[in-house]
């Protein structure tokens, strides 16, 4: 008998043991492996992607150099789609495509060299401007044609949808004015003899006078205007985050330093 509860004492201990070498403590994990893990995490790729509706045949606002969109209107707005924690995906329109594009969710925003005028407020919000622009008038060299006064009664082409042609029609008539998809379209009329003179801002007018031998712009400036940047009327949160943007990108310098890039002082 007592043989029997000295092995029973002995299976006893040893079956604990067992439990305990079963049930240990987990051992406490390397920090340093956490670490690791949080380091070798991929990437964020879910930085917002903003589109950009606009005219890429405005120089120096918005153009192509071969397949890349580039001017003043590219880099404002690259570097508020940054300032935003985001990327520019530029979408080239006709310019009278723009708004509507804007309306129906195609584009977040449409940036080509538009002005604010009472009517395009009906239709989207503005953002603060950030760039003055000028219309002007080119005409043919020998065409007599020496100031605004000597539009009256003559043939005047411009961009479709731009300010150009709403001016023109408003104070010429429409049936002086003859409407283009594009600014280079009425230069290559005005060449022609299809028209007598385009309307259409200073500094694509000046590049497409530097390129067409026979043309000038006339002195005599036809309209000043403020542009800016075209937001869908519901889609206030873009438009304060745009305007803080260009708040910023002015008081550092960025937008005067892009502008000058592209218009060098006269």
């Amino acid at each position: 008998m007592k043989f029997t509860k000295i092995l029973a004492l002995v299976l006893a201990v040893v079956m604990c043991f067992g439990i305990l070498a079963a049930c240990g403590t987990k051992p406490a994990e390397d920090p340093a492996n956490d670490a690791n893990e949080t380091a070798d995490a991929p990437a964020n790729d879910d930085a917002k992607v903003f589109k950009m509706g606009t005219n890429a045949a405005f120089p120096p606002y918005e153009y192509k150099e071969g397949e890349e969109f580039v001017g003043i209107d590219i880099e404002i707005a690259t570097a508020i789609a940054e300032k935003l924690g985001g990327t520019l995906e530029v979408v080239d329109m006709e310019f009278d495509s723009i708004i509507t594009a804007v309306n129906q969710g195609e584009v977040d925003f449409g940036m080509a060299g538009m002005t604010v005028n009472e009517e395009r407020l009906l239709e989207v919000n503005f953002s603060s401007s950030y760039a003055t622009g000028v219309q002007s008038v080119i005409v043919a060299e020998d065409s007599g044609i020496a100031s605004i006064d000597d539009l009256a009664g003559k043939k005047i082409g411009v961009q479709l949808g731009t300010t150009g042609d709403i001016y023109a029609t408003d104070d010429y008539g429409a049936e002086f004015v003859t409407q283009y998809g594009k600014g280079a379209d009425a230069v290559i009329a005005l060449k022609g003899g299809d028209v007598d003179a385009v309307i259409i801002d200073n500094e694509p007018a000046k590049a497409f006078v530097a390129e067409n031998e026979g043309l000038t712009v006339l002195d005599t400036e036809y309209a000043v205007e403020d542009y800016a940047i075209a937001v869908k009327k519901d889609n206030t949160d873009l438009l304060d985050d745009i305007n803080e943007a260009l708040e910023a990108l002015t008081a550092d310098g960025t937008i005067d330093t892009i502008i000058a890039k592209y218009i060098k002082a006269e």
